[in-house]
Protein backbone atom coordinates (compact mmCIF):
# COMPACT_ATOMS: atom_id res chain seq x y z
CA UNK A 1 0.00 0.00 0.00
CA UNK A 2 1.65 3.33 -0.69
CA UNK A 3 2.68 5.25 2.26
CA UNK A 4 0.54 8.33 3.89
CA UNK A 5 3.05 10.15 5.28
CA UNK A 6 7.27 10.91 4.09
CA UNK A 7 8.42 11.95 7.18
CA UNK A 8 8.10 7.86 9.28
CA UNK A 9 11.15 5.49 8.40
CA UNK A 10 9.42 2.22 7.44
CA UNK A 11 12.43 0.91 6.12
CA UNK A 12 13.75 1.24 10.01
CA UNK A 13 10.38 -0.39 10.89
CA UNK A 14 10.65 -3.02 8.77
CA UNK A 15 14.02 -4.40 10.76
CA UNK A 16 11.75 -5.30 12.97
CA UNK A 17 11.21 -8.91 13.49
CA UNK A 18 8.73 -9.54 15.96
CA UNK A 19 11.33 -11.73 17.88
CA UNK A 20 9.68 -10.52 21.28
CA UNK A 21 13.21 -10.20 23.03
CA UNK A 22 11.62 -6.67 23.83
CA UNK A 23 8.66 -7.95 25.69
CA UNK A 24 10.60 -7.76 29.20
CA UNK A 25 12.30 -4.78 29.30
CA UNK A 26 8.87 -2.87 28.85
CA UNK A 27 7.55 -1.55 31.44
CA UNK A 28 3.79 -1.07 29.73
CA UNK A 29 3.89 -4.78 28.47
CA UNK A 30 5.02 -5.95 32.08
CA UNK A 31 2.17 -3.87 33.82
CA UNK A 32 -0.65 -4.63 31.15
CA UNK A 33 0.58 -8.16 29.39
CA UNK A 34 -1.40 -6.00 26.07
CA UNK A 35 0.79 -6.84 22.10
CA UNK A 36 -0.85 -3.20 22.04
CA UNK A 37 1.66 -1.88 24.89
CA UNK A 38 4.50 -3.62 23.76
CA UNK A 39 7.51 -2.42 21.64
CA UNK A 40 6.50 -5.35 18.41
CA UNK A 41 3.06 -4.37 19.00
CA UNK A 42 3.06 -0.54 18.61
CA UNK A 43 6.06 -1.45 15.80
CA UNK A 44 3.19 -2.87 13.93
CA UNK A 45 0.40 -0.38 14.58
CA UNK A 46 2.81 2.32 13.26
CA UNK A 47 3.44 0.22 9.99
CA UNK A 48 0.05 -0.27 9.74
CA UNK A 49 -1.10 3.86 9.92
CA UNK A 50 2.21 4.79 8.08
CA UNK A 51 0.86 2.72 5.14
CA UNK A 52 -2.31 3.93 5.23
CA UNK A 53 -3.89 0.49 6.67
CA UNK A 54 -4.93 1.91 10.02
CA UNK A 55 -6.69 5.18 10.57
CA UNK A 56 -6.16 7.62 13.20
CA UNK A 57 -8.28 6.17 16.02
CA UNK A 58 -8.57 7.17 19.96
CA UNK A 59 -7.41 3.45 20.94
CA UNK A 60 -4.50 3.43 18.15
CA UNK A 61 -3.28 6.71 19.50
CA UNK A 62 -3.87 5.56 23.58
CA UNK A 63 -1.37 2.61 22.14
CA UNK A 64 0.97 4.75 21.57
CA UNK A 65 0.70 7.50 23.56
CA UNK A 66 1.02 5.48 26.32
CA UNK A 67 4.94 4.39 25.29
CA UNK A 68 7.15 6.42 27.55
CA UNK A 69 10.17 6.32 24.89
CA UNK A 70 12.11 4.72 27.43
CA UNK A 71 14.17 3.02 24.67
CA UNK A 72 14.86 -0.05 26.85
CA UNK A 73 13.79 -1.92 23.92
CA UNK A 74 16.50 -0.92 21.89
CA UNK A 75 18.84 -1.84 24.57
CA UNK A 76 18.34 -5.54 23.69
CA UNK A 77 17.02 -5.56 19.86
CA UNK A 78 19.30 -8.12 17.62
CA UNK A 79 18.18 -6.13 15.03
CA UNK A 80 19.37 -2.60 15.94
CA UNK A 81 15.53 -1.32 15.55
CA UNK A 82 15.68 2.88 16.09
CA UNK A 83 12.24 2.65 17.95
CA UNK A 84 12.71 6.23 19.55
CA UNK A 85 13.23 7.28 15.71
CA UNK A 86 9.90 5.66 15.13
CA UNK A 87 7.95 7.00 18.00
CA UNK A 88 9.11 10.24 17.04
CA UNK A 89 8.04 10.46 13.59
CA UNK A 90 4.42 8.97 14.65
CA UNK A 91 3.93 11.99 16.81
CA UNK A 92 4.84 14.29 14.63
CA UNK A 93 1.89 13.16 12.02
CA UNK A 94 -0.07 13.15 14.94
CA UNK A 95 0.47 16.60 15.22
CA UNK A 96 0.13 17.18 11.67
CA UNK A 97 -3.77 15.72 11.74
CA UNK A 98 -4.67 17.82 14.59
CA UNK A 99 -3.85 15.24 17.16
CA UNK A 100 -0.92 17.02 19.84
CA UNK A 101 -0.82 17.62 23.40
CA UNK A 102 -2.81 18.70 25.35
CA UNK A 103 -3.01 22.79 25.67
CA UNK A 104 -1.50 22.91 29.32
CA UNK A 105 1.29 20.53 28.26
CA UNK A 106 2.34 22.73 25.22
CA UNK A 107 1.81 25.78 27.40
CA UNK A 108 4.67 24.22 29.94
CA UNK A 109 6.75 23.10 26.67
CA UNK A 110 6.70 26.93 25.68
CA UNK A 111 7.70 28.23 29.23
CA UNK A 112 10.92 25.31 29.05
CA UNK A 113 11.95 26.41 25.88
CA UNK A 114 11.92 30.67 26.32
CA UNK A 115 14.08 32.15 28.77
CA UNK A 116 12.35 34.69 29.76
CA UNK A 117 9.38 32.83 30.41
CA UNK A 118 10.87 30.59 32.23
CA UNK A 119 12.60 32.55 34.55
CA UNK A 120 9.22 34.48 34.74
CA UNK A 121 7.98 31.17 35.87
CA UNK A 122 10.29 30.81 38.62
CA UNK A 123 9.44 34.15 40.15
CA UNK A 124 5.90 33.32 40.43
CA UNK A 125 6.02 30.10 41.50
CA UNK A 126 8.86 30.66 43.98
CA UNK A 127 6.76 34.14 45.20
CA UNK A 128 3.50 31.81 45.68
CA UNK A 129 5.76 29.13 47.85
CA UNK A 130 6.64 31.68 49.77
CA UNK A 131 2.83 32.79 50.36
CA UNK A 132 2.16 29.31 51.88
CA UNK A 133 0.35 28.67 48.47
CA UNK A 134 2.17 25.31 47.32
CA UNK A 135 -0.96 23.79 45.88
CA UNK A 136 -1.60 26.63 44.14
CA UNK A 137 -4.43 26.55 42.01
CA UNK A 138 -3.37 26.43 38.12
CA UNK A 139 -5.14 25.92 34.95
CA UNK A 140 -5.33 22.40 34.35
CA UNK A 141 -5.12 18.81 36.56
CA UNK A 142 -1.58 18.86 34.81
CA UNK A 143 0.10 21.77 35.70
CA UNK A 144 -1.06 21.05 39.39
CA UNK A 145 0.67 17.97 39.11
CA UNK A 146 3.51 19.57 38.25
CA UNK A 147 3.12 22.56 41.07
CA UNK A 148 2.82 19.64 43.32
CA UNK A 149 5.95 17.77 42.52
CA UNK A 150 8.06 20.71 42.81
CA UNK A 151 10.70 20.62 45.79
CA UNK A 152 10.92 24.06 47.91
CA UNK A 153 12.63 26.09 45.17
CA UNK A 154 15.11 28.94 45.80
CA UNK A 155 15.35 32.53 44.06
CA UNK A 156 16.00 32.91 40.57
CA UNK A 157 20.15 33.00 40.11
CA UNK A 158 22.05 34.42 37.76
CA UNK A 159 24.80 31.80 36.53
CA UNK A 160 28.17 33.66 36.25
CA UNK A 161 30.01 32.98 32.81
CA UNK A 162 32.64 31.15 34.73
CA UNK A 163 33.78 29.50 37.74
CA UNK A 164 37.12 29.36 37.89
CA UNK A 165 39.85 27.01 40.62
CA UNK A 166 42.20 28.79 42.51
CA UNK A 167 45.08 26.90 40.15
CA UNK A 168 46.32 28.98 37.42
CA UNK A 169 46.21 27.53 34.07
CA UNK A 170 42.65 25.18 34.63
CA UNK A 171 41.85 23.01 32.20
CA UNK A 172 37.92 24.46 31.27
CA UNK A 173 34.52 22.24 30.95
CA UNK A 174 31.24 24.26 29.95
CA UNK A 175 28.21 23.37 31.61
CA UNK A 176 24.51 22.93 30.49
CA UNK A 177 21.75 23.95 32.53
CA UNK A 178 18.78 22.69 30.93
CA UNK A 179 15.55 24.20 31.72
CA UNK A 180 13.17 22.32 34.43
CA UNK A 181 16.48 22.01 36.07
CA UNK A 182 17.16 25.53 36.37
CA UNK A 183 14.15 26.14 38.35
CA UNK A 184 14.08 22.96 40.58
CA UNK A 185 17.88 22.50 40.81
CA UNK A 186 19.95 24.99 41.44
CA UNK A 187 21.90 23.16 44.46
CA UNK A 188 22.71 20.18 41.48
CA UNK A 189 24.58 22.87 39.61
CA UNK A 190 26.12 24.33 42.33
CA UNK A 191 27.96 20.92 43.49
CA UNK A 192 28.68 20.30 39.93
CA UNK A 193 30.89 23.59 40.53
CA UNK A 194 32.18 23.09 43.52
CA UNK A 195 33.42 19.18 42.37
CA UNK A 196 34.70 20.21 39.07
CA UNK A 197 37.00 23.61 41.11
CA UNK A 198 37.96 20.83 43.47
CA UNK A 199 39.44 18.55 40.69
CA UNK A 200 41.13 21.79 38.76
CA UNK A 201 38.84 22.74 36.37
CA UNK A 202 37.26 26.40 35.12
CA UNK A 203 33.91 25.64 34.27
CA UNK A 204 32.31 28.06 31.78
CA UNK A 205 28.45 28.29 31.34
CA UNK A 206 27.86 29.90 28.42
CA UNK A 207 24.50 32.81 28.83
CA UNK A 208 22.86 31.84 25.26
CA UNK A 209 22.18 28.29 26.01
CA UNK A 210 18.29 27.26 26.06
CA UNK A 211 16.08 24.36 26.37
CA UNK A 212 17.97 21.22 24.83
CA UNK A 213 14.58 20.72 22.69
CA UNK A 214 13.52 17.14 24.10
CA UNK A 215 10.43 17.97 25.60
CA UNK A 216 9.44 19.40 21.72
CA UNK A 217 10.99 16.49 20.04
CA UNK A 218 9.18 13.49 21.79
CA UNK A 219 6.06 15.67 21.11
CA UNK A 220 5.88 15.65 17.34
CA UNK A 221 7.20 19.40 17.01
CA UNK A 222 11.01 18.51 15.60
CA UNK A 223 11.03 22.53 14.06
CA UNK A 224 11.06 23.67 17.36
CA UNK A 225 13.54 21.31 18.60
CA UNK A 226 15.56 21.91 15.29
CA UNK A 227 15.79 25.55 17.02
CA UNK A 228 16.69 25.48 19.90
CA UNK A 229 19.38 23.10 19.02
CA UNK A 230 20.52 25.55 16.66
CA UNK A 231 20.63 27.84 19.92
CA UNK A 232 22.09 25.75 21.72
CA UNK A 233 25.10 25.06 19.30
CA UNK A 234 25.79 28.81 18.72
CA UNK A 235 26.06 28.82 22.83
CA UNK A 236 28.74 26.83 22.92
CA UNK A 237 30.91 27.38 19.64
CA UNK A 238 33.41 29.18 21.30
CA UNK A 239 35.46 26.35 21.72
CA UNK A 240 34.77 22.85 20.28
CA UNK A 241 37.54 21.18 22.24
CA UNK A 242 35.97 21.59 25.12
CA UNK A 243 34.06 18.72 27.14
CA UNK A 244 30.46 19.87 27.19
CA UNK A 245 29.07 18.62 30.86
CA UNK A 246 24.91 17.86 31.60
CA UNK A 247 23.84 16.61 35.11
CA UNK A 248 20.52 15.35 33.68
CA UNK A 249 20.47 12.41 31.54
CA UNK A 250 17.17 13.37 29.79
CA UNK A 251 18.88 16.31 28.29
CA UNK A 252 22.04 14.58 27.32
CA UNK A 253 20.22 11.86 25.92
CA UNK A 254 19.03 14.83 23.44
CA UNK A 255 22.27 16.60 23.74
CA UNK A 256 23.82 13.41 22.13
CA UNK A 257 21.43 12.95 19.32
CA UNK A 258 21.53 16.35 17.72
CA UNK A 259 22.84 15.37 14.00
CA UNK A 260 19.37 13.58 14.11
CA UNK A 261 17.85 17.11 14.67
CA UNK A 262 19.75 19.66 12.77
CA UNK A 263 21.61 19.09 9.54
CA UNK A 264 24.20 21.90 10.94
CA UNK A 265 27.81 20.73 10.36
CA UNK A 266 28.94 21.16 13.83
CA UNK A 267 26.58 19.13 15.15
CA UNK A 268 28.19 15.78 15.27
CA UNK A 269 31.36 17.22 17.25
CA UNK A 270 28.73 19.12 19.71
CA UNK A 271 27.11 15.69 20.81
CA UNK A 272 30.66 13.77 20.63
CA UNK A 273 31.70 15.92 23.02
CA UNK A 274 28.55 16.16 25.47
CA UNK A 275 29.35 13.71 28.64
CA UNK A 276 27.11 13.20 31.74
CA UNK A 277 28.82 14.76 34.59
CA UNK A 278 29.21 11.53 36.80
CA UNK A 279 30.45 9.51 33.65
CA UNK A 280 33.06 12.40 32.99
CA UNK A 281 34.01 12.44 36.90
CA UNK A 282 34.94 8.81 37.10
CA UNK A 283 36.94 8.87 34.41
CA UNK A 284 39.58 11.62 36.21
CA UNK A 285 42.69 10.48 37.79
CA UNK A 286 42.75 13.51 39.70
CA UNK A 287 39.58 12.21 41.74
CA UNK A 288 41.22 10.01 44.14
CA UNK A 289 43.49 12.88 45.15
CA UNK A 290 40.79 14.44 47.04
CA UNK A 291 40.37 13.47 50.53
CA UNK A 292 35.87 13.21 50.53
CA UNK A 293 34.35 13.37 54.41
CA UNK A 294 33.46 9.79 55.34
CA UNK A 295 29.85 9.48 55.73
CA UNK A 296 28.10 6.00 57.54
CA UNK A 297 25.27 5.46 55.26
CA UNK A 298 23.75 4.02 52.75
CA UNK A 299 21.78 5.14 49.47
CA UNK A 300 20.19 3.70 46.69
CA UNK A 301 20.88 4.19 43.28
CA UNK A 302 18.02 4.59 40.21
CA UNK A 303 19.40 4.68 37.08
CA UNK A 304 17.24 6.66 34.42
CA UNK A 305 16.32 5.34 31.44
CA UNK A 306 18.14 7.72 29.70
CA UNK A 307 21.00 7.26 31.31
CA UNK A 308 21.15 3.64 30.98
CA UNK A 309 19.45 2.78 27.70
CA UNK A 310 20.60 6.30 25.59
CA UNK A 311 23.95 7.28 27.08
CA UNK A 312 25.13 3.28 28.10
CA UNK A 313 26.74 5.41 31.58
CA UNK A 314 24.68 4.12 34.13
CA UNK A 315 27.30 2.26 35.69
CA UNK A 316 28.93 5.56 36.17
CA UNK A 317 26.93 7.08 39.48
CA UNK A 318 27.72 3.81 41.70
CA UNK A 319 31.20 3.89 40.89
CA UNK A 320 31.48 7.95 41.91
CA UNK A 321 29.97 7.53 44.79
CA UNK A 322 31.98 4.79 45.87
CA UNK A 323 34.80 7.59 46.26
CA UNK A 324 33.09 8.51 49.41
CA UNK A 325 34.21 6.79 52.23
CA UNK A 326 32.23 4.95 54.55
CA UNK A 327 29.45 5.05 52.21
CA UNK A 328 27.19 1.58 51.57
CA UNK A 329 25.93 2.04 48.00
CA UNK A 330 23.69 -0.19 46.37
CA UNK A 331 21.14 -0.38 43.19
CA UNK A 332 17.46 -0.71 42.52
CA UNK A 333 16.08 -4.04 42.77
CA UNK A 334 15.55 -5.93 39.77
CA UNK A 335 12.01 -5.68 38.37
CA UNK A 336 11.70 -1.45 39.28
CA UNK A 337 12.50 -0.50 36.30
CA UNK A 338 11.58 2.73 34.71
CA UNK A 339 10.06 5.72 37.02
CA UNK A 340 7.76 6.59 34.61
CA UNK A 341 8.25 10.70 34.76
CA UNK A 342 9.45 10.49 30.63
CA UNK A 343 9.34 13.88 29.77
CA UNK A 344 5.75 15.41 29.83
CA UNK A 345 4.35 11.94 30.29
CA UNK A 346 4.02 11.87 34.05
CA UNK A 347 1.50 14.95 33.04
CA UNK A 348 -0.13 13.06 30.34
CA UNK A 349 -0.45 9.33 31.36
CA UNK A 350 -0.77 9.99 35.30
CA UNK A 351 -2.00 7.01 36.07
CA UNK A 352 0.39 4.97 34.29
CA UNK A 353 3.36 7.12 35.55
CA UNK A 354 2.11 7.17 39.16
CA UNK A 355 1.90 2.60 39.09
CA UNK A 356 5.76 2.90 37.65
CA UNK A 357 7.05 5.33 40.20
CA UNK A 358 5.21 3.44 43.14
CA UNK A 359 6.98 0.71 42.47
CA UNK A 360 10.21 2.29 43.34
CA UNK A 361 8.87 4.11 46.18
CA UNK A 362 7.61 0.63 47.54
CA UNK A 363 11.04 -0.79 46.97
CA UNK A 364 12.73 2.53 49.19
CA UNK A 365 9.99 1.58 51.75
CA UNK A 366 10.96 -1.90 52.05
CA UNK A 367 15.30 -0.99 52.24
CA UNK A 368 15.22 1.95 54.36
CA UNK A 369 18.44 3.76 52.76
CA UNK A 370 19.27 7.09 53.94
CA UNK A 371 19.27 8.96 50.59
CA UNK A 372 17.99 8.13 47.22
CA UNK A 373 20.05 9.03 44.28
CA UNK A 374 19.06 9.98 40.52
CA UNK A 375 20.98 11.63 37.64
CA UNK A 376 18.13 13.36 35.88
CA UNK A 377 15.53 16.15 36.99
CA UNK A 378 12.44 14.67 35.58
CA UNK A 379 13.05 11.18 37.50
CA UNK A 380 13.62 13.03 40.38
CA UNK A 381 10.53 15.07 40.93
CA UNK A 382 8.38 12.22 39.47
CA UNK A 383 10.38 10.43 42.54
CA UNK A 384 10.13 12.37 45.02
CA UNK A 385 6.24 13.11 44.53
CA UNK A 386 5.88 9.43 45.08
CA UNK A 387 8.07 9.20 48.05
CA UNK A 388 5.43 11.82 49.49
CA UNK A 389 2.39 9.65 48.88
CA UNK A 390 3.78 7.00 50.82
CA UNK A 391 4.98 9.72 53.50
CA UNK A 392 8.82 8.82 53.13
CA UNK A 393 11.03 11.81 53.69
CA UNK A 394 13.81 9.88 52.20
CA UNK A 395 15.94 12.58 50.69
CA UNK A 396 16.43 12.46 46.93
CA UNK A 397 19.30 13.67 45.80
CA UNK A 398 21.99 13.96 42.69
CA UNK A 399 25.15 12.44 43.20
CA UNK A 400 27.36 15.30 42.91
CA UNK A 401 25.31 16.77 45.34
CA UNK A 402 26.75 13.67 47.89
CA UNK A 403 30.50 14.78 46.47
CA UNK A 404 30.22 18.34 47.35
CA UNK A 405 28.75 17.80 50.31
CA UNK A 406 31.77 15.50 51.13
CA UNK A 407 34.17 17.61 50.12
CA UNK A 408 36.56 19.05 52.89
CA UNK A 409 36.88 22.78 51.43
CA UNK A 410 34.26 23.84 49.74
CA UNK A 411 33.89 27.03 47.55
CA UNK A 412 31.59 29.64 48.01
CA UNK A 413 29.73 30.33 44.45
Amino acid sequence: MPQTFPDFPLADADKCVKCALCLPHCPTYLQTRDEGEAPRGRIALMQGFASGALAITPRLMAHLDRCLACRACEAVCPADVPYGKLIDATHLEFVRQGHGEPPAVRLFAACMRRPTLLRALHGFLWFAQRLGLPRLAVISPRLTRLVKALPRLSAPHRWRDVYAPPQENAQEVALFLGCIARVTQPAVTQAGISVLNALGYRVRIPQGQVCCGALDQHAGRPAQAAALASKNLDAFDTDTGTPLLHTASGCGATLNEYPLLVTDARAAGFSARTRDISSFLTGQSRLGQIQFKPWQARVLVHSPCTLKNVLKADKAVAGLLRCIPGLHVETLPTGTGCCGAAGAYMLTQAQTADHLADTIAAAVERIRPDALVTANVGCALHLRAALQRRGLGTPLLHPVEILARQLADKMAL
